[in-house]
């Protein structure tokens, strides 16, 4: 039977600054047939020696904008009538993005799976899409990405995997994560704003721990994540996710990591 550390049960749901050594998956090139029995130490072990450096940095990348989508089809891009072309805002700041701590409630060996929607999860729904690069914005392919949150009660599984899974970017170096937009819960660091765990990994690089949170506006469950945010003394405004909608009750978020590669 699924069970679940609740709202209430502070210091045994709290995030931590201890996690304890886990394991997970092999990436596709490598594993031997069998992912779930694959560990996130050996992963790291066998390609680089087994270390595990996080990666501190200062913000997330912009977007591309007009001028850039000229450029890639060849068409110069205007200013004031002179067809000469412009200055292109890089997609990818260079910036590593910030760390945070992983908490006690990361699980080894959960499903190869990019859509964590399960009959159970009754929440709003969230498309989650990005990109990874290296630090001279190049697209990083293959490389490991792992989701873990509570669900729409504030509830993480502990017995399972629900709302729990691993995936790799394809050929350009980007994911898809369909899921809900968690809830805020109480834990050892006061009142937890909304935010999806992640760990993310190139193959042969350093592994980088961190937090993404939902701008102040975002509307779910009758919360203020305005006053959830602010309250939050872990929350890194440049882990904030970019989101769109809602739509017919669906939220469209986009994130770019951006990893050192070098460890």
């Amino acid at each position: 039977m699924t069970e679940f550390f609740r709202q209430g049960d502070a210091m045994r749901y709290a995030d931590d600054t201890s996690p304890e050594a886990a394991t997970g998956p092999q990436p596709p090139s490598r594993a031997g047939g069998d992912e779930q029995g694959s560990s996130r130490r050996s992963f790291i072990k066998s390609t680089s020696a087994g270390v595990t450096a996080v990666a501190i940095g200062a913000s997330v990348a912009a977007s591309a904008g007009p001028a850039a989508e000229a450029a890639e089809k060849g068409r110069p891009a205007t200013s004031g009538g002179a067809a000469r072309p412009l200055a292109v805002t890089p997609a990818c700041s260079g910036q590593e993005t910030p760390a945070s701590i992983e908490g006690p409630l990361f699980k080894p060996n959960s499903p190869a799976r990019g859509d964590l929607i399960t009959p159970a999860i009754r929440g709003v729904r969230l498309d989650l899409s990005g990109v990874v690069y290296d630090t001279a914005c190049k697209p990083l392919p293959e490389t490991l990405i792992e989701f873990w949150q509570c669900d729409q009660n504030g509830d993480y599984d502990t017995a399972g995997f629900s709302l729990r899974g691993h995936q790799y970017t394809d050929s350009r170096g980007a994911y898809l994560l369909k899921t809900i937009i968690p809830r805020d819960y109480w834990g050892r660091w006061g009142q937890r704003a909304s935010h999806l765990h992640t760990q993310v990994q190139v193959s042969g690089g350093p592994l980088l721990v961190t937090q993404l949170y939902f701008p102040d506006d975002t509307q779910a469950y009758g919360r203020d994540f305005a006053a959830l945010n602010a309250a939050d003394r872990l929350r890194n405004r440049a882990c904030t996710i970019a989101l769109t909608g809602p739509e017919g009750g669906r939220y469209t978020g986009t994130f770019d990591f951006v990893l050192t590669t070098k460890v």
